[in-house]
């Protein structure tokens, strides 16, 4: 794909080969944004040409990426065409006829991460870097970690010593070289940029990164292709494009997620594929919620908060895309909400009993944003809306006992069984 780099700050624009991370003007906060060339894209891609592959993964897409040759640099994992479903007894118990979840916890690592990840690992084959390294609080990493095996390419991993152990048995698993930080994510954050510049591994770190969110974009083409096959039938689809929901939930930690899905409806709606940008609903942790404070109170620089979260996903001192997360939530007429640590256990088996979907708590709590959006008369009963489920319930399984509670213990006998009185 022909594109060029420009800065989000000041507008500077670079050819993609002259910067490899940010804006040299801005150092770490000068996030850069590739910007294709939608003239030529338009004159070889359509939906329909996309429809028409065979391939049910984020390669699908790949001319819509900025990779030179993703078919020969991708790594071999499938990811992404996770499913978007259509929901029936939650959507109805919250008054909304027009509910679809999108579970990107069946990812090869169980995340959303994967996208990004995917994207990464083909870039680096291509530049023919030896190491290649991230800090995460732990789906980033797993991610990263899984399709570096897949490329057979080194990983080091800087995580939080107080991720859960499901995360970090998930990068020992895939053979990543995980360096386990005595202190937030966003320490080791810094400390992996500091690591990266000093030995020149390639820092896949969340927006410093460009190419992060080009991998995460891929869930926005998913939505969009996906709800136009899904209502094809209902005689709604859209000549010649693709269809778009009302309103997006996403969990924002950091920010690159909900950036990622920004950037992807951009490019649709610049290919003239879509007909308008949905609402992005930016969902916070109430005890880590530097991104909603900024929406909030009409700003865009973020401002560090001390994070206390069981959310660990989204749980983020000074999150590293937050400008972008704002503009994408404020320029689509969204909003942000926030909700407490108790909102997010309780929407878990709310997920997993009315749905069948096992959340982690940061993805669980899109749908409890959700229902604070519905309660505060946000969201109108004939929108449609699409709850992003970014991560696995395996993740955390502590959260999840939490949240579910305990079995219960019998002696071995009918009898025991009986007393249940489970009919």
């Amino acid at each position: 794909m022909d594109y060029h780099l420009k800065c989000t700050l000041c507008g500077e624009e670079y050819d993609r080969d002259a910067v490899r991370y940010v804006c040299p003007k801005h150092g770490d906060e000068g996030i850069l944004d590739t910007i294709p060339d939608y003239a030529k894209l338009a004159e070889k891609l359509s939906p329909l040409k996309i429809s028409n592959s065979r391939d049910f993964s984020i390669w699908r897409y790949a001319a819509l990426l900025p990779l030179e040759d993703p078919r020969r640099s991708a790594p071999s994992l499938q990811v992404g065409w996770t499913p978007l479903y259509r929901s029936v007894r939650l959507g109805t118990g919250l008054g909304l006829s027009n509910l679809y979840f999108k579970d990107d916890g069946r990812n090869p690592s169980a995340s959303f991460k994967d996208r990004a990840s995917a994207v990464l690992v083909a870039k680096a084959r291509e530049l023919g870097v030896r190491i290649i390294t991230t800090a995460s609080t732990g789906n980033a990493g797993a991610a990263l970690a899984a399709l570096a095996a897949a490329a057979k390419l080194p990983a080091v991993i800087f995580v939080p010593q107080t991720a859960p152990q499901a995360k970090i048995a998930q990068l020992l698993v895939f053979g990543g070289r995980v360096i386990l930080v005595k202190g937030t994510y966003d320490e080791a954050f810094d400390l992996c940029l500091e690591a990266s510049r000093s030995f020149g591994w390639y820092c896949r770190n969340t927006a410093y990164n460009p190419y992060t969110v080009e991998g995460k974009k891929t869930a926005s083409f998913e939505i969009c292709e996906q709800l136009t096959q899904l209502t094809a039938a209902a005689g709604k689809a859209r000549p010649g494009g693709w269809r778009v929901p009302d309103r997006i939930f996403v969990p924002v930690g950091d920010g690159n997620i909900v950036s990622g899905l920004w950037k992807g409806l951009r490019d649709l709606l610049a290919l003239g594929w879509i007909e308008k940008m949905p609402k992005l609903m930016g969902v916070q942790a109430e005890g880590s919620a530097a991104c909603y404070n900024a929406w909030r109170a009409g700003r865009e620089n973020i401002e560090r908060v001390n994070a206390t979260t069981l959310a660990d996903s989204i749980s983020a001192d000074l999150p590293r895309d937050g400008v972008r997360a704002v503009r994408a939530v404020r320029e689509t007429g969204g909003a942000y909400l926030i909700v407490t640590d108790e909102e997010i256990l309780a929407a878990i088996p709310e997920l997993g009993r009315g749905e069948a979907i096992f959340s982690e708590p940061a993805a669980a709590a899109a749908y409890a944003g959700l229902k604070t959006a519905v309660r505060d008369g946000l969201v109108k009963s004939d929108e449609t809306v699409v709850c992003m489920v970014t991560g696995n319930g395996l993740k955390d399984i502590a959260s999840a006992m939490k949240a579910a509670g305990e079995g219960t213990v019998i002696e071995p006998t009918l009898e025991a069984v009986k007393r249940l009185n489970l009919e």
